[in-house]
C-alpha cells in the first residue's frame, strides 16, 4: 500500500471528504485527490502534519511500521442556545427540526469558511474543531462570522485549544467520528458560563488567546469558576463582533 492509499484508508476511516482533509492542512482539494491517485506525493512538511492529524508516525506513511494512536493539538469550537430548552417546549417537533437544522446550516459554513471541520450536532449543540497552522485565529475567524451572520443573541460559543482524541467512537457497527479529551469536555462546561456571564457570545481560553497572531478587542474575565471545574480560569470575551 502506498503513501497515496494510506493517507485514503485514514481519512475515510476517520469519515473525512477530500475537502475536510485539505482544510485541516490547509492545502487545495486537488492535491489531495492527486495523492490519492498516486499522482504525486506530499512534501516532507505536509507528511509530518498529516501524520500527526491522524496520530500515526511517517514511519507507517511509508510503510514502514504499523499505525499508532495518539492525540492532535486542535481549537475545539461549542456552541449552544441559551434557553433553548424553554424555547422549545412551544415549538412542535418540525419546527424545533425546522429551527435547529438553520442554526447548525450557518454554524457549519462558517467552520467551513475558516477551513473548520464539523463533528456533530445535538439539541442545540454544535461541536466542530480547528487544526493545523493558525488554528486558533480561525476558530476565532469562525466564531465571530458565525455571530454576524446569525441573528441571535442566545448563541453562545466557546473556544478551548489544546490537545483532543480524534477517532471513531462507539460499538463497532456503529461508530462515528467523533472528538474527545479533556480539552473537549472543558469547552462544553465553558458554554454553559458565557450564556450567563458573556454578553457578546463568544468566549475563549488562555489556550487561545494566548497563542494566537492577530489583535481582538477584548473583556478579561479574570478568575471565572465553572460549573464541575476545580480551577479556577480565564476567559477573555470577544467584543468586537460588528
Amino acid at each position: 500500500m502506498d503513501v497515496g492509499q494510506k493517507i485514503r484508508l485514514l481519512r475515510e476511516k476517520h469519515g473525512f471528504k477530500q475537502i475536510n482533509l485539505a482544510n485541516a492542512l490547509q492545502v487545495s482539494p486537488q492535491a489531495v485527490s492527486k495523492w490519492e491517485r498516486g499522482a504525486n506525493h506530499p512534501d516532507i512538511p505536509i507528511l509530518v502534519r498529516i501524520a500527526r492529524m491522524f496520530n500515526v508516525s511517517i514511519d507507517y506513511l511509508l510503510g514502514m511500521t504499523d499505525a499508532r494512536t495518539g492525540v492532535i493539538e486542535a481549537t475545539v469550537f461549542c456552541s449552544g442556545v441559551t434557553h433553548f430548552a424553554q424555547r422549545s417546549i412551544s415549538m412542535d417537533s418540525k419546527e424545533v427540526a425546522d429551527y435547529t437544522n438553520v442554526l447548525f446550516y450557518h454554524l457549519t459554513e462558517s467552520l467551513l469558511k475558516f477551513d473548520g471541520i464539523p463533528v456533530k450536532c445535538v439539541g442545540d449543540g454544535f461541536l466542530g474543531f480547528f487544526s493545523g497552522p493558525n488554528h486558533r485565529d480561525r476558530a476565532l475567524g469562525a466564531a465571530i462570522h458565525s455571530k454576524k451572520v446569525i441573528y441571535q443573541k442566545e448563541l453562545v460559543i466557546a473556544l478551548n485549544s489544546g490537545n483532543i482524541y480524534l477517532g471513531l467512537i462507539g460499538h463497532p457497527n456503529y461508530a462515528i467520528r467523533d472528538i474527545v479529551g479533556e480539552t473537549v469536555n472543558r469547552t462544553f462546561l465553558i458554554t454553559g458560563w458565557l450564556s450567563k456571564h458573556c454578553p457578546s457570545g463568544i468566549g475563549a481560553t488562555d489556550g487561545v488567546i494566548g497563542h494566537t497572531e492577530h489583535h481582538y478587542e477584548m473583556i478579561h474575565h479574570k478568575d471565572a469558576v465553572i460549573d464541575l471545574m476545580d480551577e479556577k480560569i480565564d476567559i477573555y470575551e470577544i467584543i468586537k463582533i460588528a
